[in-house]
Formats: structure tokens, C-alpha cells, sequence
């Protein structure tokens, strides 16, 4: 899929005319830019992806796959990320660690990963506390979330933050591609 996509384009992923993403542009409410001399309208992918998700609009799976092959593991317990990581690498993904809520932040803008695994349970910023700032300030990019904690209580509480899927430790290798696989939309 290209970079950059038309009005009618935009407007057939969200499931509206393309004149109601015109407006959307017009108001402010999604980023794009008008093509000089012709006036037709262009949306950047990026853009189109995030206005979906703050506006609860489900992605189409043609944009899930176009999802980067790169993973966040979010995980305090450096053995856990290291495991983690070498699965999904032995997987063809590329992974980067982060040891806590704070540094995924930091992380988050510069390496841009298509999913973010994230653990619950952690010094400082904590996986829920990760999951509220993702809600209140969307990323510019779609980035899917995978909940993986031992903490099964509060899975479900995960849920209803914005957690894409979870997963209880201890889990299996293929568990945790299973659920890696099943958010990127591959088998």
C-alpha cells in the first residue's frame, strides 16, 4: 500500500464518502493536503491511521499488514525480554526493549514499532499508566498492543484501557507468537 492516499481512497477504509473526509481535512479533524493546480486531496497513511484510531473507527486488515515487523517489548525483567525477544526474532521480527513505562515512551516516536508488548507490573511508570497516555494522546502511528502480565486479574482492566490483546505469564513460545501473529493479522 502507498504512503500517501487519495480522498476516495481514505474515505473507503473508514467506510464514508469520500466528500466526508473532504470535510474532515477541511475542519482540521484529519491532516492532508490539497495536490497544487488539481485540488484533489491527499491523506498520509500515517495520518489516516491515527484519526482511526482516535476516532474508534476499526482498521481494515489492508492496513493492519502494512503494520513495521518491529516489536517494543515494555519488561522490568531483563531474562523475560530476552526470551520474548528471541522468539519473535527467530519469528522475522525486529525487537528493541524497554525496561519500564518511562523509557517506552521515549522509545515509542523514535523506533515506531507496529506492536508493543507490554508487561503491567512495573518500577515507575507502570503498563496501565502506558495504556491511559496512549488513550488520551494517540500515536501518530498505528501500533498495536499486547498485554502480557501476570497479573491476571487485571487483564481484562487492560482491556478496557486499549490493550489490543493480552496474554498471562507463563506462557508457551507459541503462545506468544500465536497472539503476536493473530494482532498483525498473519498466521
Amino acid at each position: 500500500m502507498a504512503d500517501v492516499l487519495t480522498s476516495s481512497e481514505a474515505a473507503r477504509l473508514c467506510g464514508v464518502s469520500f466528500r466526508t473526509v473532504i470535510r474532515w481535512i477541511e475542519r482540521g479533524q484529519l491532516q492532508g493536503y490539497r495536490l497544487p493546480g488539481r485540488g484533489d486531496y491527499r491523506v498520509p497513511v500515517a495520518e489516516l491511521r491515527r484519526f482511526m484510531q482516535a476516532n474508534a473507527i476499526p482498521e481494515p486488515p489492508e492496513l493492519q499488514r502494512d503494520l513495521p515487523r518491529r516489536i517494543l517489548i515494555v519488561e522490568d525483567e531483563p531474562d523475560m525480554a530476552r526470551a520474548m525477544s528471541r522468539v519473535l526474532k527467530r519469528a522475522g521480527f525486529e525487537t528493541a526493549s524497554a525496561g519500564d513505562g518511562f523509557q517506552a515512551g521515549l522509545m515509542l516516536h523514535s523506533y515506531q514499532p507496529g506492536l508493543m508488548t507490554l508487561d503491567l507490573r512495573m518500577p515507575g511508570v507502570d503498563g496501565f499508566a502506558v495504556l491511559r497516555s496512549l488513550r488520551e494522546k494517540p500515536l501518530p502511528f498505528s501500533c498495536k498492543v499486547l498485554v502480557v502480565s501476570a497479573d491476571t486479574a487485571r487483564l481484562d482492566q487492560a482491556r478496557a484501557l486499549g490493550a489490543d490483546g493480552v496474554l498471562a505469564k507463563p506462557f508457551a513460545n507459541a503462545e506468544l507468537l500465536s497472539a503476536v501473529r493473530s494482532l498483525y493479522g498473519v498466521e
